[in-house]
């Protein structure tokens, strides 16, 4: 400054002006509406703070936007605390915001609905995408804190209803900072595995604060990848989440979704049993009715018919084998008979017993003679007595 004209430099002005806002605003709260939000690379967050007369322009430092528990959306009221600096080279101002809260839990429902309304619009809340939960699971994935009641009651359940099934955590923070990254990639691990049958991401009651990381994109987004299906278990049976409604199936608490990922043992057990028994039970009256059915036949009109015709042809059969036998001793006799008397003929006509009745066979040239016209003199003959043969020689 010069001292004889009292003529400031920018410089100096900038540097008063710095140290009278820095010192007067160094720890503030402010109520404002985001507007023009942006998460840089780098992890910091710049947005603008506005009401309907003024703007302010806000940075938010990785190291301190890591404690907020909810994602800032355009258009979001929210309160913020921090100190007001000046940046010297552009002779601007801003607020350096340490931490950041919703105005009230009707900003956060009010986040709530918008990302509801986007992802329903972008069909991650339709019916078709939505896989059956299997009904006997081999192998079970949780995504939970393994230090909360929400996950000893979902192993209690499972341990009660169906002990055979395998329980593989992916241990994950379920409320606060980070949290819900964290839940994403644990359905992400879990998704790398070929052997998970069903996932269920839980966690206990809480205020909408406490249950926010399910209200967050990210988490959607990942459970809606997902190529295992998913149940949500968050919360009481009143509260609602955005995982609730991209999930496969929405229970109404942890608990609840382990009875639905698990088969009852008990209920396996009555069913085998009631099923042996009404299966002995099926055969007896199938066994009874076959054998009266059966008996039925044979005693009725139908089932007799048939076997008196059986036994009309029997009879027939019995008369025509008689007849035959009839016939054959007849022709059987006649025959015999016949053959007697050939026989005794053939008898009475032997050449030896008539040469031993004292006739003669006479022979010439090998030929029998039986007229005198036919007998040569002189010739050399041979006669055949019953006795022996005489050759007469000429």
């Amino acid at each position: 400054m010069n001292a004889q004209s009292g003529i400031l430099t920018v410089s100096e002005l900038t540097r008063q002006i710095k140290q009278t806002l820095e010192e007067e605003f160094s720890l503030i709260t402010v109520q404002g509406e985001i507007s023009n939000f942006k998460a840089h690379v780098s992890g910091h967050w710049y947005f603008n703070l506005k009401d309907s007369e003024a703007i302010i322009s806000c940075t938010m430092w990785k190291g301190y936007n890591n404690y907020v528990f909810f994602t800032p959306q355009d258009g979001m009221k929210i309160n913020v605390t921090g100190r007001i600096t000046v940046y010297p080279p552009r002779g601007n101002y801003q607020f350096d915001v340490r931490s950041m809260k919703p105005a009230g839990v009707g900003e956060l429902q009010s986040a709530f609905e918008m990302l509801k309304q986007k992802l329903f619009n972008e069909g991650l809340f339709d019916e078709r995408y939505k896989k059956p939960i299997p009904s006997i699971p081999h192998r079970i994935g949780i995504v939970t804190a393994i230090d909360g009641a929400a996950f000893r009651d979902m192993v209690s359940i499972a341990r009660r209803r169906f002990p055979l099934v395998e329980l593989v955590i992916a241990p994950t923070r379920v409320q606060g900072i980070g949290s819900a990254e964290g839940i994403a990639e644990s359905i992400s691990i879990l998704n790398q595995k070929d052997d998970i049958n069903v996932i269920i991401v839980a966690r206990g009651g809480g205020s909408i604060e406490d249950l926010w990381a399910f209200n967050e994109e990210v988490v959607a987004r990942s459970i809606f990848k997902s190529k295992i299906p998913i149940i949500s278990g968050v919360g009481h049976e009143i509260d609602y989440t955005i995982a609730d409604f991209v999930a496969d199936v929405r229970a109404a608490t942890p608990s609840a979704a382990m009875e639905i990922a698990t088969p009852n043992k008990s209920e396996y057990f009555a069913f085998i049993n009631d099923f042996s028994y009404n299966s002995i039970q099926n055969i007896n009256n199938l066994l009874y009715n076959k054998k009266n059915k059966i008996l039925k036949s044979i005693e009725s009109y139908g089932f007799k018919m048939p076997l008196d015709l059986l036994r009309r042809k029997s009879q027939q059969v019995d008369g025509i084998v008689f007849k035959m036998s009839s016939n054959f001793d007849k022709q059987f006799l006649r025959l015999k008979n016949k053959l007697s008397l050939l026989s005794k003929s053939l008898e009475s006509h032997d050449v030896q017993k008539i040469l031993k009745r004292g006739f003669v066979l006479v022979e010439q040239d090998s030929k029998l003679i039986t007229r005198s016209s036919k007998f040569i003199k002189g010739k050399e003959t041979l006669l055949e007595f019953y006795d022996g043969k005489v050759n007469l020689k000429s």
